[in-house]
């Protein structure tokens, strides 16, 4: 194992115009020859988009497996960035959100969806004025895997935090504008544990519900982080704070407004969003429903 964590981190440190000759490979064997998990690909663009033509569906499919081996060698890359090129790299907009948050005592809860690339968001700790800036992971089966994916995450200055515990952390800590926790919210609940529901993309979706008991709960800001790749290389989070209709957000509020937001997103650069993730595979699952 430590001789593959030193070939991986040696591979980190090429630089990105090598690293993406062996996307464009990747790219190749995914889309002409191994078809990676195609299917699963197709009919969560036909739900998502089905006013899409068939041709339509084909060249979004093509660009996010282009999109998707980028990702893959960007966070390889991930491994040995430094935080000059981070900041390069990602330009974060709206950055006076959290000089706001600090000036109200209030904790951040930062809400991202699977957006390529949500990996290369962690140098935003170097940026803002809070003290503290969590990262949320889910644990993985290989054991391996988790340990590097939690190296990249604690990189800049970050504590990542495995989901089963950030909740509890976030009512336990002090609420006083000094901390950040960093969710990619759009999870898939597992079968056991989908209560919830919404329409979104067109279909029945199950949805993950931990940080909504923080809203109604907890004083706390919710930033929508709504990504953008510029090029290839280079991407852009623009921040915006989600506000309740009232003077406090009620059951499921903040949900349904993330996953607004996220669409909007979405369909704005449909090819940039994870569809390879069985996103939709519990809906049956889902015990209340809201369109």
């Amino acid at each position: 194992m430590n001789f593959l964590i030193k070939i991986l981190y040696l591979i980190s440190k090429l630089p990105l115009k090598i690293l993406y000759i062996f996307s464009d490979i990747i790219f190749f064997l995914n889309h002409y020859i191994v078809g990676y998990r195609k299917k699963v690909i197709t009919k969560n663009l036909k739900n998502s988009f089905p006013e899409k033509s068939d041709e339509e569906i084909r060249e979004i499919r093509k660009k996010f497996y282009l999109n998707f081996s980028d990702y893959l060698v960007e966070t390889v890359k991930s491994f040995s960035i430094s935080e000059t090129e981070s900041r390069v790299r990602m330009q974060h907009i709206n950055q006076h959100l959290f000089h706001e948050a600090k000036a109200e005592g209030k904790n951040i809860i930062l809400m991202a969806g699977h957006v390529f690339n949500w990996e290369w968001m962690n140098a935003l700790a170097t940026l803002t004025p809070q003290k503290n800036s969590y990262p949320v992971y889910r644990k993985v089966n290989s054991s391996f895997w988790e340990d590097q994916m939690k190296k990249v995450r604690n990189k800049f200055g970050n504590e990542a935090l495995e989901a089963n515990e950030v909740i509890l952390n976030i009512f336990r800590k002090q609420n006083d504008g000094e901390s950040i926790y960093m969710f990619v919210a759009d999870q898939t609940p597992h079968s056991s544990h989908v209560n919830y529901g919404l329409k979104f993309l067109n279909q029945r979706t199950p949805a993950f519900i931990g940080y909504d008991k923080l809203a109604t709960r907890m004083d706390l800001i919710f930033i929508y982080c709504e990504m953008k790749k510029v090029k290839r290389g280079y991407y852009q989070v623009n921040y915006h704070r989600i506000y309740p209709d009232g003077e406090k957000f009620v059951n499921n509020e903040v949900v349904q407004k993330f996953h607004h937001l996220l669409e909007n997103t979405i369909r704005k650069n449909p090819d940039n969003y994870l569809w390879s993730h069985r996103k939709w595979k519990y809906q049956d699952s889902i015990k209340t429903y809201e369109e």
